[in-house]
């Protein structure tokens, strides 16, 4: 039998029964080593040009230039917040407090409180990685659930999965409801007092980046309504359409299963089997700080961003036939969107919104012995 000392020279044979979590997470130790230099360069280029292109929505005089720079800020917004993701799951550098500043910072043009995605993500999401009534992020409703909303939630439902509606979807049901000064009386007993605070610090910064617009506005004879429109609206909604399509790829896909039950859910160790690769051409994936190389994330969140690209390569090497790996195409996303309404937990498989199967159905796991 396997320890997590032995170490691995050949592929898993497709048929073999998948190694204990932390067997997996052994084989990448040797390339799961943090360092603070090159987090703190990768924070620091990033942030500069985050300055850059804001200062371009101002400056540059052609409208369609700058929108372009608006357009690029929001995606700088998400480089920062994957920095800021790392931070939260202590994978940025080998220091513990220092990962928790770090994070905050990078989290703030994003708008994240730190303390509540730290809770709502690495706690919940990755706790429980689609287990429907725990893991909340894009979790698919059953029919019978669907058919229970108010019409208007249901119009809301068709929107957040026609493909055109991932950034609607983070806005409204992640950031607004549980990023963003969430009521006591929703979370419970887990409220701690860190969240409010972190909420003030986000939208402190929020304030202090509409005054400085305001005030740049104002210092070049500027529309002050044009200024924070598209200086600070347009680089928030590529944002939250970044995110939502993000996460939107990571666990959505006809392969992708959910679970209801806890026990059939441990059976398909899920650390695995619920994430996706989305590969990309022309270094997109690294420009995005390779945060679509998802499956390694998922069995070991100490793997620094910097080292993920290797660790998916490894993994997908050592359990062939185990990870969904899916070349992106529009094509492929709005057939998945299409396939992708609701989900049959009876019959294992993805429905539309009449309850068709549009994935392969799957006989339920046996029990342990």
């Amino acid at each position: 039998m396997q320890s997590p000392s032995d170490p691995v020279v050949t592929p898993l044979p497709p048929e073999a029964p998948l190694p204990h979590r932390k067997i997996i997470r052994s084989w990448l130790i040797p390339i799961s080593q943090r360092t603070t230099v090159r987090a703190l360069v990768m924070l620091a280029i990033d942030y500069l040009l985050f300055g850059a292109l804001l200062t371009g929505t101002v400056l540059l005089k052609p409208i369609w230039l700058k929108l372009l720079a608006a357009l690029l800020a929001g995606f700088v917004i998400g480089r920062l917040f994957i920095i800021g993701h790392d931070g939260c799951h202590q994978s940025l550098t080998p220091h513990r407090r220092l990962n928790k500043w770090l994070g905050r910072i990078a989290f703030l043009p994003s708008l994240t409180a730190y303390s509540l995605w730290d809770m709502g993500h690495n706690v919940v999401h990755h706790g429980f990685t689609n287990l429907k009534g725990v893991d909340f992020v894009w979790a698919p409703l059953t029919q019978d659930e669907y058919r229970a909303l108010s019409p208007v939630r249901r119009g809301l439902e068709r929107i957040y999965r026609s493909g055109w509606g991932p950034g609607l979807y983070y806005m409204i049901e992640i950031w607004w409801k549980k990023m963003m000064f969430p009521r006591r009386s929703v979370m419970g007993n887990s409220y701690r007092p860190i969240f409010g605070k972190d909420c003030a610090l986000v939208t402190g910064f929020a304030a202090l980046w509409i005054a400085a617009l305001t005030a740049a506005a104002l210092a070049t004879g500027q529309s002050v309504l044009l200024a924070l429109l598209i200086g600070f609206v347009v680089p928030m909604a590529f944002w939250f359409n970044m995110m939502g399509f993000v996460i939107y790829g990571h666990h959505t896909h006809v392969k992708v299963q959910w679970h209801d039950e806890k026990a059939a859910w441990q059976r398909a160790q899920p650390f695995v089997s619920t994430t996706v690769h989305l590969t990309f051409p022309m270094q997109v994936g690294a420009m995005m700080h390779h945060i679509m190389e998802h499956t390694a994330h998922h069995v070991d969140m100490s793997i620094p961003l910097y080292k993920l690209k290797e660790a998916q390569k490894m993994l997908e090497h050592l359990l062939p036939e185990r990870i969904i790996i899916q070349p992106f195409s529009w094509k492929w996303y709005f057939s998945t969107a299409r396939a992708c309404k609701l989900y049959d937990f009876s019959r294992q498989c993805w429905t539309d919104f009449q309850g068709r199967a549009t994935s392969a159905m799957r006989a339920p796991m046996p029990a342990a012995a």
